[in-house]
């Protein structure tokens, strides 16, 4: 039997048990631990909780968001996606509040998110979160000669760290430096919301005669009920897709979780969860297209579109409903 679902269980079970109540910056509260660890075989099958009924197209909508390097929710509105929604919507309430009269609600935000391009451009913008570090993550680098003022030149640079990470694990697998960061400390001022899981590192290992690859992720502060399946399944996918890219086995997925919180409005939630049984876990199934344009197009051209990432066998409990807090 898996173990990521009751892993997952014993984790709330002792967030109820030993955690500590603690104020937060969304003023709901939360109950608290620090330092804990959470792992996954991948061979066990693909972790999507089988606790509660997992909103999957909203997870992969997200994570391929992160990879385009995009930083507008327009792109997550348009495919139906509103994980991000209230962090844009309380950037523009909070801006716009000397203007209350005339302020949008959040359904009505939403609407003009959509539908108007001019508006969506200025408040959809997040600031330099996930997409623009992973694919951009920008500085400047100073040339050693002088111009006639006396001051040195500086040249803006992108670096693209998924497609360094990618060229490294081809040429260097057994790197130690196999890394990528979204904490970007000159940046995190301009985020509407900084990095929650800011950084991860790929591990390579040979077996047999075979290349695996496992993924460890590193995050500040953990929404344990509605955030952590969603982290758990996402760099679980980001895994397989790098290791189809590089033509390595996924092994592991580990997440160091530092300040692991329920949020007081979801403890009846989390002892529902904990009283459920888990079924198997589902196996993911990839488009074959989208392996085709691995092999032979641009990393970017093959990853763009929802419809690539499919599950097989997925069976769960339904929905359980809890507040976002932002």
């Amino acid at each position: 039997m898996h173990n990521i679902d009751e892993e997952y269980k014993k984790l709330l079970m002792d967030i109820l048990i030993h955690g500590v109540k603690k104020e937060d910056r969304t003023g709901t509260g939360t109950q608290s631990l620090f330092g804990r660890q959470i792992r996954h075989s991948m061979s066990e099958g693909f972790p999507l909780l089988t606790t509660k009924k997992m909103a999957w197209k909203s997870i992969v909508t997200e994570l391929i968001w992160f990879l385009r390097g995009d930083t507008n929710i327009k792109y997550l509105v348009d495919n139906n996606c509103h994980i991000w929604d209230g962090d844009a919507y309380k950037n523009y309430a909070t801006k716009t509040s000397l203007d209350a009269d005339g302020q949008f609600t959040k359904e009505e935000f939403i609407k003009e998110i959509k539908t108007n391009n001019e508006f969506a451009k200025q408040w959809g913008e997040l600031g330099p979160i996930y997409g623009k570090q992973w694919r951009k993550w920008n500085y400047q680098s100073k040339k050693n000669h002088y111009v006639m003022a006396g001051q040195p030149t500086h040249h803006n640079i992108n670096i693209d760290q998924i497609i360094n990470l990618i060229s490294e694990l081809k040429s260097n697998p057994d790197s130690r430096r196999l890394m990528v960061n979204a904490w970007n400390v000159g940046e995190v001022g301009q985020m509407v919301l900084p990095p929650c899981h800011y950084g991860f590192q790929v591990y390579t290992q040979e077996r047999e005669g075979k290349r695996y690859i496992s993924l460890m992720w590193n995050q500040r502060s953990v929404d344990t009920f509605l955030g952590l399946p969603f982290n758990i399944a996402s760099y679980a996918l980001l895994l397989e897709i790098i290791a189809k890219e590089v033509n390595m086995i996924p092994d592991e997925i580990i997440g160091n979780l530092g300040d692991v919180h329920l949020y007081l409005d979801h403890i009846e939630q989390a002892k529902e969860q904990i009283s459920r049984e888990p079924f198997d876990l589902p196996k993911l199934k990839m488009n074959p297209i989208f392996l085709a344009n691995l092999e032979h197009k641009s990393f970017d051209e093959a990853i763009n579109g929802i419809v690539n990432f499919e599950l097989e066998n997925y069976q769960s409990h339904p929905a359980i409903k809890a507040p976002l807090s932002n």
